[in-house]
């Protein structure tokens, strides 16, 4: 089997910036909604998709914020977005998807932790991460374990990671800590570009196995004697950036394996969904219910 893991968090910025708007019986935006629930419902009716799970950042803030002030919060995110988190996670819930709602932890951290538990399941072929993110490059063991750009039609298996990176999935957490995320709030190590960041990880791996004194470093690197100056004086940030740029794969999720079968939708929420969404002709459309 293939086991399906997605990002309910970036669907939901998808269908809102990609997805027609709409409103709903009492004037809310709901367009987002809608489009989620197209997209999700259409992947769940594609051949071989048996077994799926979707997690959200119910808040935006995590345990990150608690160990640095500027990692990214939920300040700034248009009004008509944010109140469809809470509808966006209904609609898992209505088309029978296991669904993860994170508070202390984030959406990454939960599929991160999914794929962790579930790729040495024998009954399980591959897993799919159903996002684009390079956050979850780190995830990535083989082919077993894959992300799925679903809209580019692209799946980056490990040699694919080191392609578009140029370091190995291991060694995500630390390109990001260099080279920063501005997704993320992490503003990384002065100095260290892209390039020279895959550069050097592709010989270390690690930040903390790169030598502090560049003349000892066993490739040649333009400006090395500057990166490494920044390095020295950046060793505790660049320790810290790598912390929060790693995903946590001890979430506390309570389904197994199994619990991941989709078995069709649930149609009194999804009629209670729709119904707010005044997307009732959405239920026509479905056929698979449980």
């Amino acid at each position: 089997m293939r086991v399906h893991l997605i990002d309910g968090t970036y669907e939901l910025f998808r269908s809102f910036y990609g997805a027609p708007a709409a409103r709903g019986p009492g004037g809310a935006e709901v367009g987002a909604t809608r489009g989620f629930l197209r997209s999700l419902y259409g992947l769940l009716t594609e051949p071989g998709v048996t077994h799926v799970a979707c997690a959200f950042d119910h808040v935006i803030e995590s345990f990150r914020n608690e160990i640095f002030d500027g990692y990214k919060t939920g300040e700034g995110i248009e009004p008509d977005l944010k109140a469809q988190f809470p509808l966006v996670e209904r609609a898992a819930a209505a088309l029978g998807v296991v669904s993860w709602p994170m508070v202390e932890f984030e959406t990454d951290d939960a599929i991160a932790t999914a794929a962790a538990r579930f790729a040495d399941d024998p009954r399980v072929e591959q897993i799919m991460i159903c996002s684009p993110d390079k956050d979850f490059a780190q995830c990535v063991r083989g082919d077993r374990v894959v992300l799925w750009d679903r809209l580019r039609g692209k799946i980056y298996d490990e040699p694919a990671v080191h392609e578009k990176w140029g370091v190995a999935p291991d060694s995500i957490p630390d390109w990001l800590a260099l080279v920063g995320d501005n997704a993320d709030g992490i503003p990384g190590v002065p100095k260290w570009g892209a390039k020279s960041s895959a550069t050097v990880l592709a010989e270390y791996r690690h930040i903390e196995d790169i030598p502090a004194d560049p003349s000892h470093w066993y490739i040649k690197v333009r400006g090395a004697q500057s990166l490494g100056a920044s390095l020295r004086d950046h060793t505790s940030l660049a320790a810290l950036y790598k912390v929060l740029a790693t995903l946590r794969t001890d979430v506390p999720l309570e389904e197994g394996l199994d619990d991941l079968a989709w078995r069709g939708a649930d149609r009194p929420l999804l009629e209670s969904l729709c119904a707010d969404l005044s997307y009732e002709r959405f239920v026509e459309r479905v056929e698979h219910w449980r």
